[in-house]
């Protein structure tokens, strides 16, 4: 069962009558399909069992839900929480006050990574849950009987999965590991920066010169202040494949941006001016002085990420975790090339990996990374 809230004097009385626990179970269902900022459709919160659908549509910014999980005493329970905290921005700009993934916690506790909610509900609990209406439009309005059982059912089962999973980790000693991770994912999300470096993500120009990597930048810049002012998806304003065409032969005029840009759909005729400005405006000093975007691994930095790899895969099987849990390959890449400790693989991760990676770093009169 579950109650549906849809005005101010209803939620602030549903959540006074629940004013003890410190758990809030937390799901959101949002759209993003033709926007750049993720539009939150409805919050679902289950405390002491009891779950109410939260109308965002008609509740902006309830007060006293945002007082409750932005609380420091409130650990909110959610599972794969990225985007969920991404499309709670507009309540909560800080995050919630405490939270516990239990994706993380599965993974952690060597359940397995990436797991879904459904099948952990299945895998610790034997429930066998539906997933039909994931797909579904949440902003019409009414919503329809299956679209408000599909997410009642999507906190019901979080509070059971707290208890298991966090009595597993305190077993293991990793909720410390855990409080670490859930801080870190809050602060990525919740104060994100744009990459002041997007190039960098573009290999395959990492031969280009300076030049022409440095108006990819100016491109790419663009395009993320764009979409973030007319709430627009980055590729309909730009996509890919059209920057790095634009970046490595800029075109002569109006006339050709125009026909090398038909079916961009959010690219109107002001952004196409934009545009051709930065195109045809010199670059400057401060353009150039940008950081270049990585060069392929040569062979012993690709032998190092094999041998440090492998020792990853020795440290995860002793642990009984998923190797993705400790190290993803674009850090092991990033410490090869930059000779600078990843901050993601700071904390706890550093304690267990340090001395095994650095021991596989090239040698060659390179600079020492500081524990």
């Amino acid at each position: 069962m579950y109650s549906w809230i849809d005005s101010i004097e209803t939620l602030d009385a549903w959540l006074a009558a629940r004013a003890t626990p410190q758990l809030i179970a937390v799901d959101t269902e949002f759209m993003r399909t033709n926007t750049f900022a993720s539009r939150l459709a409805l919050l679902q919160v289950c405390i002491g069992g009891e779950t109410a659908l939260i109308d965002t549509v008609a509740l902006r910014r309830p007060p006293s839900l945002v007082a409750r999980l932005g609380d420091a005493n409130t650990c909110s329970i959610m599972h794969s929480a990225g985007e969920d905290l991404e499309a709670l921005l507009p309540l909560l700009p800080d995050g919630p006050g405490e939270l516990f993934d239990t994706q993380i916690a599965a993974a952690m506790a060597g359940i397995g990574f990436g797991v879904s909610y459904q099948k952990l509900v299945g895998q610790l609990l034997g429930v066998e849950l539906a997933k039909a209406e994931t797909r579904s439009d949440w902003l019409q309005r009414p919503l329809s009987p299956a679209q408000l059982e599909y997410a009642a059912l999507d906190v019901a089962w979080l509070p059971q999965l707290h208890e298991v999973l966090a009595r597993k980790l305190d077993e293991l000693g990793r909720s410390s590991w855990l409080r670490e991770d859930c801080r870190a994912l809050i602060e990525r999300v919740c104060h994100a920066q744009p990459d002041p470096h997007p190039q960098r993500a573009f290999r395959g120009a990492a031969d280009w010169p300076i030049e022409r990597q440095a108006l990819l930048r100016r491109l790419l810049l663009w395009r993320e202040a764009a979409a973030r002012t007319f709430d627009k998806p980055k590729p309909w304003l730009l996509d890919d494949a059209h920057a790095l065409n634009l970046a490595s032969q800029p075109p002569r005029g109006g006339d050709e941006l125009f026909e090398r840009t038909r079916g961009l759909r959010a690219l109107r005729g002001p952004q196409r001016q934009e545009l051709q400005a930065l195109l045809e405006a010199p670059l400057t000093d401060e353009d150039l002085a940008i950081e270049r975007i990585a060069l392929p691994l040569d062979s012993a930095q690709k032998r190092a990420v094999g041998e440090m790899k492998t020792a990853i895969a020795a440290i995860a099987e002793q642990l009984s975790v998923p190797e993705t849990l400790l190290c993803a390959r674009r850090h092991l890449e990033a410490l090869v090339t930059d000779r600078v400790w990843p901050a993601a693989l700071e904390g706890w991760r550093k304690t267990l990996l340090h001395d095994a990676l650095m021991a596989k770093l090239p040698s060659g009169g390179l600079n020492s990374i500081p524990r």
